[in-house]
């Protein structure tokens, strides 16, 4: 029996043909679908649990190998930026998983489709279905396609999640060390959801304004808005 166009689909982008198509089903099966289905076995509930234990097996090893000089802290930091909701989101994405997940018609009604927890959840559970469906190996292989180099990968996390740093390197030559500071304008919100709002001026010019739940969330929003304002208008 041949695979929905969508599963042959993600099968090809993947490099791997399941030799059990019904791993590959529950792996892309949101459990919103199993509630107006009972007649569905099982949802990608408990592939997911095993996929991300692979998946922090792989990538263990893989750091272990990529950077031999590196202390097991800083190995633990590369690994949690690979396996982070949002990173894996982005790659679950990247391989149109989204256009695979069976979803309940309420969830699905709901934009469940690219929410980001069942794009992440989908993604380890499809790891999941590797595994049982071949062997460390193969699923190595095929994970490892997917993430591609893992340096650049995590040049590319640490750049993002550093625009704080980001900023500070690209004022430094021109202004010093002590040019940027940060402000919160604003507050709202009872205290258990609490928003803030930042601006980062350079020296007294508003650069970049910023909101988040944390005062760090803001500073650190108001710094990308500032890096896209000096890419149009260098200081």
């Amino acid at each position: 029996m041949n695979p929905p166009p969508q599963l042959g689909a993600l099968q090809n982008r993947l490099d791997y043909s399941f030799k059990d198509p019904a791993l590959l089903e529950t792996a892309t099966t949101h459990p919103s679908y199993n509630q107006d289905h009972p007649d569905c076995p099982e949802s990608n509930q408990r592939l997911e649990f095993l996929g991300d234990a692979v998946l922090q097996l792989i990538l263990t090893q893989a750091l272990f190998d990529a950077f031999p000089g590196e202390r097991e802290g800083g190995l633990t930091k590369r690994r949690a930026a690979l396996t982070r909701g949002a990173f894996l989101t982005g790659l679950a994405r990247d391989i149109g998983l989204e256009a695979c997940l069976r979803l309940g018609a309420s969830e699905e009604a709901s934009g469940g489709r690219t929410k980001a927890s069942a794009l992440e959840d989908g993604f380890e559970a499809l790891v999941g279905a590797l595994f049982l469906d071949s062997d460390l190996e193969q699923t190595r292989r095929v994970v490892l396609g997917i993430y591609g180099p893992l340096a650049g990968r995590l040049a590319g996390v640490e750049e993002s999640e550093n625009p704080k740093g980001r900023l500070q390197e690209s004022i430094q030559p021109s202004h010093g060390n002590n040019a940027l500071r940060y402000d919160v304008v604003g507050t709202e919100g009872a205290d258990h959801a609490r928003a803030f709002e930042v601006v980062v001026f350079l020296n007294e010019r508003p650069l970049g304004r910023g909101r988040g739940p944390s005062k760090k969330a803001a500073e650190e929003a108001a710094a990308r808005e500032a890096l896209a304002e000096l890419e149009k208008n260098p200081a």
